[in-house]
């Protein structure tokens, strides 16, 4: 694709970037066929082909509309079109530089700014989200649907290890994913402990920085980075082996440190070197298959489904290992009909874009409900909590299913 960018960004590291992702699209459409805004909608602007033509008449110049805004709103940011690119089209980055220029050029309506602003000031101060969610379970019997959907019902964590091992990592709690679901974390610990693994909480460590970036705040986003690369860092120094992400949406991001802070003097390679420690929880534990084969002598018979986060599938580009591991346990893992696509959660999306969100749930849903489980379990909070919004089957994290395996087989042995 030919471009022509004005002299605003021309020169810039984001103009320069925006200009290599453009020229390297073909402008074929195979994106659309797997975009689930352009099947919801139908619409060419509402696709990722027709988006970065959007972006690319602003970076060339044209004035942005509120039109425009919403066509890029609208985006999931789920990168499937990053899948099936046969050209290699770094969409994610190119929409994330493309709604910046956007922001900063079309206001506002004040509702929007302001719900905008609680999300990206709540969601990732601990401190904060955690006693406004507690205190909506409390009252969740009490609160209109549309709350309720948002605050799953209260749940125990269960026993953290407190055993020391050798071996250790590190383990991103999460903004909000202690509140909401506790026994995500526990549970991660409890199976790595079982396999001679101490898992750290660094002081200091919070939110990835995703949901400020993907609300354009980008400077605050980059300062959340920061803020964990120096929290982990005297943890790397003295040696962990990994820095374990159990949220995909959260992984993504971590992994992208490398890129988000290269033309940062002061940490551009501590960040290289973070981006490289970081592994999904699915990537640590294949490399403790005969350990866990050992310890799943008797296996899980219930059927269960799975749903693969994008952030893990096509933002991290692991397919495969989640089944892999339940498989060990004898667990008949299905996929539905439409895996690949998004489920509608999206970080904040199912909160700005309800409607689509929404119709999106239902879909995958259906799919996933024609396969007739016991149980679903995905990877990423997000995805678990708008999926359980819809559904009476239980929605879990595919972690917590292995732990309760592991603490089957260890009852039964004793």
């Amino acid at each position: 694709m030919q471009t022509n960018l004005a002299d605003f960004i021309k020169y810039t590291p984001e103009g320069k970037e925006a200009d290599a992702i453009l020229r390297s699209c073909v402008h074929c459409g195979f994106c659309t066929a797997t975009c689930p805004t352009y099947q919801l909608l139908g619409d060419e602007l509402d696709g990722p082909r027709g988006r970065i033509y959007l972006i690319k008449e602003v970076l060339e110049g044209k004035n942005p509309t509120p039109r425009t805004q919403l066509h890029l709103d609208r985006c999931l940011t789920c990168r499937n079109c990053e899948t099936t690119c046969p050209s290699g089209v770094q969409y994610g980055r190119l929409v994330d530089i493309g709604r910046k220029v956007v922001e900063d050029q079309v206001p506002r309506s004040l509702p929007q700014r302001l719900l905008r602003t609680a999300l990206k000031e709540v969601l990732p101060r601990k401190w904060l989200f955690t006693p406004l969610m507690k205190s909506g379970q409390l009252v969740r019997p009490l609160l209109p649907q549309v709350l309720k959907n948002k605050v799953p019902a209260m749940q125990s964590a269960g026993i953290t290890p407190k055993r020391e091992h050798a071996r250790k990592m590190l383990l991103l709690e999460g903004c909000v994913q202690p509140a909401m679901s506790p026994n995500i974390n526990a549970a991660t610990a409890r199976v790595l402990d079982k396999l001679g693994v101490q898992l750290i909480v660094a002081n200091g460590a919070g939110c990835c920085g995703a949901i400020r970036y993907h609300l354009n705040d980008h400077e605050g986003g980059l300062n959340d980075a920061r803020r964990n690369i120096d929290a982990w860092w005297p943890h790397v120094e003295a040696g962990v082996e990994a820095i374990v992400m159990n949220a995909s949406g959260c992984g993504v991001t971590v992994k992208d440190y490398a890129h988000l802070l290269e033309r940062d003097p002061a940490y551009s390679e501590k960040a290289k070197r973070i981006s490289e420690l970081c592994k999904d929880l699915s990537e640590i534990l294949p490399d403790f298959e005969s350990q866990l084969r050992n310890r799943l002598e008797t296996k899980i018979t219930k059927r269960i489904a799975y749903h693969p986060p994008c952030t893990l599938q096509h933002g991290q580009q692991i397919r495969g290992k989640v089944e892999a591991l339940l498989g060990i346990a004898g667990i008949d893992v299905s996929l539905c009909a439409d895996s690949h696509l998004c489920c509608g959660s999206a970080g904040t999306y199912s909160v700005l874009q309800p409607d689509m969100a929404t119709e999106l749930r239902d879909k995958k849903l259906a799919n996933l409900e024609a396969l007739h489980p016991d149980t679903i379990v995905s990877a990423n909070i997000g995805c678990i909590t708008h999926l359980q919004s819809g559904t009476e089957t239980a929605v879990m994290h595919w972690i917590e299913l292995l732990d309760r395996a592991l603490a089957d087989n260890q009852a039964v042995r004793q």
